[in-house]
Formats: C-alpha cells, structure tokens, sequence
C-alpha cells in the first residue's frame, strides 16, 4: 500500500522546470525513480471511497457562488448521462484524487482533463491545431491527477457509448501509453524543441486515416472543414440579427440575455461605463501589438451565455465588436474565473486574480494560444468583484462529438489527448524526472487503466445518487433547456 501524502505546494506559485534544468540528468533521473518509493506505478490503480464523501454536496456547495437562475441548467445538463454528469464533477473527483497515492511529481495541471476539453483551434499562423482547450481549473499538482481524470473520462464515454469493457480498456491504454511513451521521448529532446512541439491537425489526419473507418475518416474530414468556418462572420450569423439598420444581439433567456435585460432595473449609463472599465483593463494585459489590434474594433452589444457543462452558472458574456462599416465583426467571450477547485488540495494560487491565474496556465499548457487571450478585473452592478478571462469567442474552434465515435476512432483520439497531455506537463514539469518515473515498461498504463474502471463504476453511483437526489427535490435541475 502506498502513502497517501499532502500534495499541498509549500511555496505557491507556477511549476518551473528552471531549477530542475540546474542538477545534471542523471540526476534528475534519480529524482524520478526515487518517487516511486513513496507511490509505486502499481498504486495508482487505488481507489478507495472515503466512507463520508458526498459528491452532491460538493456540487450543491459550489453552486452558491453561481447565477441563482442557472444552476438548475447546470444540473439539467449533468442530467443528460453518466458521461455529462462526470463533465460537471471536476470538484468531487478533485476532493477524491487527494487521498490516492502521489508520486510528488508537479506540473502545471489542466485540473479538468476529461477528453471534451481537448479540441482544435485556430493557431496565430491560421492553422488548425489541437491541444487541451479549457483552464479553469488550471493549478500546479501532481501530475497524474490529469492522467487520471483523462483516463476515467474515456472509460466512462466508452461506456455511454455502449462499447465493450475490453474496447474501454484498449481506449485507455492508448491514451496513457502514448502520454508515457511522449513523455520519455520529450525528455531526449532539448527543450526548446519540447516547447514548438504541436500537433498539426491536417497533418495528424493523413496519418490515422488508416486507423479509421472510411466513414469514421469522411466524418472527421467533414468536421475539420466545418471548423474552418467557426469564426465571427459565422458567429455574426447566428447570434445576430438586423435592428433599424445595426447588428443586435438575439435574446434567448436564459441561455443568451442582452446585458441591458439583465440590468434592466440599472442606469444605461452605469452599464456602459463598467463595460468600457472592463476592456480597458483587459487591453492592458495584451502584447502591444494585440492592443493595437483590439483598437481597430469598437463595441457594439455585450450578453450573458450559457456555455458547457461544468461552467454553467459562472458568469460568462459575449462582446460583439465591430470595425470598418460594420461588416469585420469580432466576437469575444469573457468569461468568470473562479478559485480553482484544485485550490483546496494543492494550494492557492499566487495570482490573486483568478483570470490571470488561468491564462497564465493555459500559455504555460497549450502550444499556441489565442492572440487576444488577457484577464480583467470587474466591480458589477451590484457591487461585488469579479475575476475574468477573455479571449475571442470562436476562432476555427471544435471538438469531437464523443457519442458519435466508434471504438477505433475514439482509440485514435484517446492517443491524441494522451500525446497532447504530455507535452503540456513537458513545458512546465520536469521531463526527465517524470519520464523515468514512468519508466519503460507498461505497468502504470495498467494501472491507470484499472484505476479508470473502478472510478468509471463510482461515477455510475454518484449519478445515480444525483439522480435520486434531483427526484426527491434535494437538487433543482431543469431539463427543458
């Protein structure tokens, strides 16, 4: 049995490999393997329930710090399966990941890794690329907390979509051999070349179309053309229409609301000012040369949106901008950074304002991020502070749709986001240590597979707790939207 420890940081603040690239590699190495005395590869396969856990309860606390209105559509949403309930439940599984074993190994953590939170994106060269794309949770920690929580979300949409245990654990596998096999490999290389290192996703296409089916490969071919398309013109089309001659946003409540609706009981006038408050202040955490960019565009309209799973609740606005005669629209999203829910369990952030914590981590993670990604700082009508992160509302921006995959493609995805992990935690860990505390063989890929199945069968009694829970009235959820 493996100790269980504090993986609490003594000192807080980014995980750096600066000090690390200080010893020789031997000797970090060393560091490395002598991990594995205090957590074995074989003991991340536990996982042990701790008898007072209430996941419900967490997720009920959690929401207090949300949109009263919008967390029964956050409820409603988890709802839906055991694969979306797990979507919303970073909190409960961070409070679980804390008593399993911890090889003390930190990296920068996603903190929500589950396989919906990798896509692609746009790069600032106009490629198509693909990495981990959701931060919020983003905090240093142990490494395998991000393993894990990627490895138990492919074994729980696995079996959403009705594949067989055998296919569920060649699914994981994949995705945890390939973050292994990457890491080792990222460790023989400088570190400047871990750094550029991307993946491509035209590129990776043409390579894995033979793992697919011709179906399974036209489908992916249509997405990525589709992608192409998700930029502001289409957004303009879709969540716009014409009002005496100006673009207007359309409103939905509660799932797109115009900010003069929400504070309709406000001056007009005190709205705008904090409005124009917030992007001055998030301009000032912009490159010159993207300032300069932002300068061109004028605000038009802003609006409160709903946007995934997990995020519902937290308040997230959309701006749209124009520039020229109105026909160059650009949509951005800002969106309510909270305290991490890692925070608890691996220490506080340094950053004392939340959106700067995540786009600090999310340019530590992601290869290339968004050119306006920046972080504000709002007091709101009601007088309360409020953290934020901005950043452009679509720019080429999909993911996968998980439940229409076959075993083979989702295979081949599972080793792109086991690839992707890898080279996240190589930019911001230290490679070396990590990848000979993996080692050459196969026995944590086996582990974390064993433990991805015992978490996938404790996901299945927590929603099925959740279920009971919203039946009997404990949990208010609406599902008409």
């Amino acid at each position: 049995m493996a100790v269980k420890s504090d993986v609490r940081a003594s000192g807080k603040g980014q995980v750096r490999a600066r000090n690390a690239e200080q010893l020789t590699r031997a000797d970090r190495a060393a560091l490395g393997k002598d991990a594995r005395a205090s957590a074995p590869l074989e003991s991340h396969a536990e996982f042990t329930p701790d008898g007072s856990r209430d996941p419900v309860g967490l997720l009920l606390e959690q929401a207090k710090s949300r949109v009263p209105e919008l967390v029964p559509v956050r409820h409603g949403r988890m709802l839906v399966s055991p694969f979306t309930f797990f979507r919303g439940a970073a909190l409960p599984m961070a409070a679980d990941l804390a008593g399993t074993p911890t090889s003390g190994l930190r990296v920068q953590l996603c903190g929500d890794a589950h396989l919906s939170n990798f896509g692609a994106f746009a790069s600032p060269e106009r490629r198509l690329v693909f990495d981990v794309n959701d931060f919020d949770e983003t905090l240093p920690g142990p490494f395998e907390w991000d393993v894990k929580r990627l490895a138990a979300s492919l074994a729980v949409a696995g079996r959403d979509n009705q594949f067989s245990r055998k296919d569920c654990r060649a699914i994981v596998l994949s995705a945890v051999e390939a973050y292994r096999t990457a890491m080792r490999a990222f460790a023989e290389q400088h570190f400047l070349d871990v750094w550029y290192a991307h993946v491509d996703v035209t590129a990776t296409l043409s390579e894995v179309k033979s793992q697919l089916t011709k179906k399974g490969a036209k489908r992916t071919e249509k997405m990525v053309a589709k992608a192409h398309t998700r930029d502001s013109m289409q957004a303009l089309s879709k969540l716009t229409t014409l009002v005496d001659g100006q673009r207007r946003i359309i409103s939905n409540p509660p799932l797109i609301e115009p900010i003069e609706e929400i504070f309709a009981d406000v001056q007009a006038g005190k709205v705008n000012e904090m409005v124009r408050s917030v992007l001055d202040t998030y301009r000032r955490t912009l490159q010159s040369d993207r300032k300069h960019l932002l300068e061109y565009f004028t605000l038009v309209q802003v609006a409160r949106k709903v946007v995934g799973v997990g995020s519902v609740g937290t308040r997230a606005w959309i701006a749209l901008m124009g520039a020229e005669d109105g026909t160059e629209p650009l949509f951005m999203q800002a969106k309510e950074a909270q305290p991490s829910v890692l925070a608890a369990f691996c220490g506080h952030s340094q950053y004392n304002n939340q959106g700067e914590r995540v786009v600090v981590g999310q340019r530590l993670m992601q290869a290339e991020s968004d050119i306006l990604l920046g972080w504000t700082h709002v007091v709101d009508p009601n007088g309360i502070d409020r953290d934020f992160y901005v950043r452009q509302l679509k720019d080429w921006k999909f993911s996968v749709p998980i439940e229409t995959m076959i075993p083979s493609g989702l295979k081949v995805y599972a080793h792109m986001c086991g690839w992707t992990l890898a080279r996240a935690h190589a930019r911001s860990g230290d490679r070396i240590a990590l990848a000979a505390y993996l080692g050459g063989s196969n026995k944590f890929d086996h582990a974390i597979a064993d433990f991805a199945e015992t978490y996938a069968d404790q996901n299945e009694r927590d929603y099925a707790a959740f279920q009971a829970d919203v039946k009997d009235g404990r949990v208010e959820a609406t599902t008409e939207i």
